[in-house]
């Protein structure tokens, strides 16, 4: 199980020490969210913030753009240090031209779709990205309740990619901990994010180890 910690949840006053902690970590990734205030409701961090977090860590820097106009972006955050650009489904009119621009740049590409949206959009792009990613909470905010019938969408996504035989990521965002991780593992999920769930425990590097053996 790939395991991506979001600092959306980590102290903002202390973001070097979180991030060696995570680099210190069995972390696999470390997530980061962008958020502009009009595709979701609440702005977030930019470009410097991503390059203090790679100056000070080597684990794959998994970006997701919960931006209006993603393509406009798309060179700033690979210089900045993206590995994974997470585009949303809803946010992207033109979504295969912005798949072959993220590409293009050398780096993964990501569809996120909110909870409305159903698997089988997906049915003409899946075979052009490296990773789903599956909102499991309305995006904009941490904290917030799984909502239940995500581990439904993980395995419709998970049989959509075994039909074609195609190797791509089914990840998780929002409301992940032990309980709910295991089912969406079950359900075919291969990397999870979690934020306060790893942030606000007694001992975040022992909580992403046990999410790790999920």
């Amino acid at each position: 199980m790939i395991i991506s910690p979001s600092v959306l949840s980590c102290d903002f006053g202390n973001i070097e020490r979180e991030t060696k902690m995570l680099e210190s970590s069995s972390a696999d990734w470390i997530h980061i969210d962008v958020m502009d205030g009009n595709f979701v409701p609440n702005i977030s961090f930019g470009f410097p913030v991503l390059k203090a977090i790679k100056k000070h860590s080597n684990k794959v820097l998994d970006v997701h753009l919960m931006i209006s106009n993603p393509d406009v972006y798309i060179d700033d955050f690979v210089n900045s240090g993206a590995d994974i650009l997470t585009v949303h489904y809803e946010a992207c009119p033109h979504l295969h031209r912005t798949i072959q621009l993220i590409k293009s740049k050398g780096v993964k590409a990501g569809i996120a779709l909110n909870p409305h949206t159903p698997v089988n959009v997906l049915d003409e792009i899946i075979t052009d990205v490296d990773l789903v990613l599956i909102m499991s909470v309305n995006p904009g905010f941490g904290g917030q309740k799984f909502i239940e019938s995500s581990v439904q969408k993980v395995s419709q996504l998970k049989k959509l990619i075994d039909a074609r035989n195609l190797d791509v990521i089914i990840e998780i965002d929002g409301g992940v901990n032990l309980e709910t991780g295991k089912k969406l593992a079950e359900a075919g999920a291969s990397a999870l994010v979690a934020g306060s769930f790893v942030f606000n425990s007694d001992s975040p590097t022992q909580t992403i180890e046990r999410l790790k053996q999920l």
